[in-house]
């Protein structure tokens, strides 16, 4: 298992690395490089701490975003995420880089970079208390699917969003594309009208979650919402 977490970990990147330089038109990128490099330590140092601690979330991890049991909302929301990530890493390596029709300051960069580092510690927090943590929405009944309230659960209902929601602006930042903030921002609402749909499943199916829900009020950011 966790020599397929890291297969799968090397070949996501690959594919990340490609759709940018290809569409930038060069390796030149310090950039690109800056992120790709974060990203794949963060998701070895994962994969390899997740399959020694909680193997069966990393088979979680590794299905497809398209599963049987899934909510059929879910199937369309991440058929889109996917079409939209796809086009976005491209539209920032052509605006950023082989055009160059934003000017991101260097400073905001390293902001970019910063606000990255922070969201995947958080994102590693969330792994670590949530087993039940799958790509897609359903419940795990196979697994005994129960509620977790627990560290940063007891903040915010669904933390994994709310640390998303730092990376996206994060990355648009390191990578220097203003362009990319609109995708990023049709991204995150498109996660609000997740979460929303999400936590409303959850209510009606998973035992003891709306008494959580009671308890904890927010979903995503504490004060807000």
């Amino acid at each position: 298992m966790r020599v397929k977490g890291l297969l799968a970990t090397i070949a996501e990147i690959a594919v990340f690395a490609v759709l940018l330089f290809g569409a930038a038109g060069t390796i030149a990128w310090p950039g690109a490089w800056a992120f790709l490099t974060i990203l794949f330590g963060f998701s070895v140092a994962m994969t390899w701490i997740i399959a020694r601690n909680d193997p069966a979330l990393l088979a979680e991890r590794l299905k497809l975003p398209i599963q049987r049991g899934q909510q059929r909302w879910d199937q369309v929301l991440m058929a889109t995420f996917t079409a939209l990530f796809i086009g976005w890493l491209p539209l920032m390596a052509i605006d950023a880089r082989r055009y160059r029709w934003s000017a991101v300051p260097a400073w905001l960069q390293w902001i970019g970079g910063v606000a990255i580092i922070v969201s995947l510690g958080l994102c590693y927090r969330v792994f670590r208390e949530n087993t039940y943590l799958a790509p897609v929405v359903r419940i795990q009944r196979e697994r005994g699917h129960q509620v977790i309230a627990s560290g940063p659960y007891g903040i915010v209902r669904h933390p994994l969003y709310a640390s998303v929601m730092i990376f996206f602006p994060g990355v648009t930042l390191l990578l220097g594309s203003w362009y990319g903030l609109i995708v990023a921002a049709i991204i995150m609402a498109l996660l609000v009208v997740r979460t929303s749909l999400e936590d409303r499943m959850l209510q009606r199916e998973l035992e003891g979650y709306a008494e959580y829900a009671a308890k904890v009020s927010y979903r995503l950011i504490p004060g807000l919402w």
